[in-house]
């Protein structure tokens, strides 16, 4: 029975694995602080979603497509592969939204006040037989909680099977697996972006001229919290640290990262051309092969928390969104006993310190370690 869980969430996924690549620190950029969005497909749609509830601060809008309701797991991986994928019961959207307003007046999500200003773009296809059509209407249900109606476009009209919608690359529109982008004459990333910034200029169809850039991300979140080493950044040519640009996170599905899939979901779901002539910068974080199947934790596998600020996924992804608009936090250098005293760290049960956020391990308490905080909760081991 657990196989066929393991099975499901798996959405067909197919790992190949990739060699390990040392990737240079995330620099710095000008980002407008004021402009970040987030979008992302099946267990990258409901992350798109954590972030943009648990952060509504940081994001100003968000682009799901193939996903369910904010918390729709409720932290059991038996709700994810039933009512979250297939709603064999409707999930209780209710529920879920007086849950984010208990966290919110708890502290452990941003005040759900700041999504009436948001923009919401939400996409089902109508032949999705992974995460079934009427999930992405009780997504809009959750949202219309917090987000006025005037600001939710919903595209359930595209018969589409289970993938990113392109109008020019990727399977057949009907077709169910890798590289679940799907050709079904949808331009998905220009109709998300458009919604979510206003009006654009055309994209570029030709060679681009931007750059993409791979990264550290364990620098942002301790091995085995399901996210690989390196991450992915597009980087337009008329964006330096001198001029300022907006910030799209993008998170690909089950089984879409580099690791297993190449470089497709970064370099062929429409983001980029539409980034190189708007003079926007697309960060693409990366899920490691040693989370199950790849996915984005979207039920739990990090901890109980997974949907709220203090998650390492989400904490990680919002500290990559810091540190591109130049904030690079508060750092503090002292023993692993007194981080831990100062709430900075906590103990792993054997004696040794653990930096709260990132889950970096620090050692015995009587070794220094530098920890520098960004976003606020969010520690990481580094160099002050």
């Amino acid at each position: 029975m657990f196989l066929n869980v393991l099975l499901r969430v798996a959405m067909l996924c197919a790992c190949v694995a990739l060699p390990m690549v040392h990737a240079a620190p995330l620099s710095a950029l000008k980002i407008d602080a004021s402009s970040v969005t987030v979008s992302g497909l099946s267990s990258g749609g409901y992350m798109a979603t954590q972030l943009h509830v648990a952060w509504s601060s940081v994001f100003k809008g968000a682009g799901v497509i193939a996903a369910g309701p904010y918390y729709c797991a409720q932290g059991l991986a038996t709700f994810a592969t039933t009512r979250c994928l297939t709603r064999d019961s409707a999930p209780p959207v209710a529920a879920l939204a007086a849950t984010a307003k208990a966290w919110a007046a708890a502290g452990r999500i941003d005040a759900t006040s700041n999504l009436a200003s948001s923009k919401v773009w939400l996409f089902a296809g109508a032949q999705d037989s992974v995460v079934v059509p009427a999930l992405g209407a009780d997504l809009k249900r959750f949202y219309e909680a917090f987000v006025p109606a005037a600001n939710i476009i919903v595209r359930n009209d595209v018969p589409a099977e289970h993938g990113m919608p392109t109008d020019d690359f990727g399977s057949a529109c009907s077709h169910r697996g890798l590289p679940f982008i799907n050709d079904c004459d949808v331009d998905g990333a220009g109709e998300l972006l458009r919604h979510l910034l206003g009006t654009l200029q055309p994209r570029n169809d030709g060679a681009l001229q931007g750059r993409f850039v791979e990264f550290d991300q364990h620098e942002f979140i301790g091995a085995g919290q399901g996210m690989a080493g390196n991450g992915w950044l597009f980087v337009p040519q008329a964006c330096t640290p001198n001029d300022a640009c907006r910030l799209h996170v993008v998170l690909h599905g089950c089984g879409q990262n580099v690791e297993s899939l190449g470089d497709s979901y970064v370099r062929r779901t429409g983001y980029n051309r539409w980034a190189d002539t708007n003079r926007i910068v697309v960060l693409y974080p990366q899920t490691s092969n040693d989370a199950l199947n790849a996915c984005w934790d979207w039920w739990g596998y990090t901890g109980a928390d997974y949907a709220q600020k203090s998650a390492p996924q989400i904490g990680a992804i919002v500290a990559m969104v810091r540190r591109l608009s130049g904030d690079h936090g508060v750092c503090n250098d002292t023993l692993n006993g007194w981080h831990v005293w100062a709430g900075r760290a906590r103990w792993d049960g054997f004696g040794a310190a653990v930096a709260k956020g990132s889950n970096h391990k620090l050692g015995w308490w009587w070794r220094s370690s530098s920890l520098r905080e960004s976003p606020r909760g969010h520690f990481v081991e580094g160099r002050c």
